[in-house]
């Protein structure tokens, strides 16, 4: 339950940055989340780390946590890099 509420969590904070900046800057956002967001799971790989899990056990977790939240602002970043023209 943990691991869902922390993808559902990224995905609202993504949503919430990209849906409150300007069209402008929403790429720069979404490639910018993925560093921040980086930076949490490996802050939280640290914690499972700490509270006596293997590093094994943690790295499939940690894809999944990482992983979901980074492709949704991959594709965020590809949608608002093709899609700045006058029109679209």
């Amino acid at each position: 339950m943990r691991t869902l509420i922390f993808i559902l969590a990224g995905l609202v904070i993504l949503g919430a940055a990209l849906a409150l900046s300007r069209p402008a800057w929403r790429p720069r956002f979404a490639l910018g989340f993925i560093a921040v967001w980086l930076a949490v799971s490996a802050i939280n790989l640290g914690v499972g780390l700490s509270h006596g899990y293997s590093l094994a056990e943690e790295l499939l977790v940690h894809l999944f946590l990482f992983g979901i939240p980074a492709l949704a602002a991959t594709w965020a970043w590809r949608r608002f890099t093709t899609n700045t023209g006058p029109g679209n």
